[in-house]
C-alpha cells in the first residue's frame, strides 16, 4: 500500500472572527501598504535619478528596495482578500510563490 495523499491548499488561521475587526485589518493592510510603496517608491526614484547616489551602498538599497517592493506586491494583496473576503485557505502555488 502507498501513501498517495497530496496538499492542495492550506488553511490559514482568522485574525478576526467578526466583520467589524476584518474590516479594521483591511485598512490595516491597505494602509502599511501603501506606505511601504511609498517609500520603496521614493527610494528607487531617488536612487535612479541621482548621479552621485550610483555607488554600490545605494545599488544595494535599491535592490533591497526592488526585493521589499516583490515581496509587498505578493502577500499583503492576498492578506487582504483573505481578510475581505473572508477565506482561509491559500493554494499550495500561491503559498510557494
Amino acid at each position: 500500500m502507498s501513501n498517495s495523499s497530496s496538499i492542495s491548499y492550506f488553511l490559514l488561521l482568522a485574525l478576526a472572527d467578526t466583520r467589524q475587526l476584518q474590516l479594521l485589518h483591511f485598512c490595516l493592510f491597505l494602509g502599511i501598504s501603501l506606505a511601504a510603496l511609498l517609500g520603496n517608491g521614493l527610494i528607487i526614484s531617488a536612487v535612479a535619478c541621482g548621479h552621485h547616489l550610483h555607488t554600490p551602498m545605494f545599488f544595494f538599497l535599491l535592490n533591497l528596495a526592488l526585493t521589499d517592493l516583490g515581496s509587498i506586491c505578493t502577500t499583503v494583496p492576498k492578506a487582504m482578500h483573505n481578510s475581505l473576503w473572508d477565506t482561509r485557505n491559500i493554494s499550495y502555488t500561491g503559498c510557494a510563490a
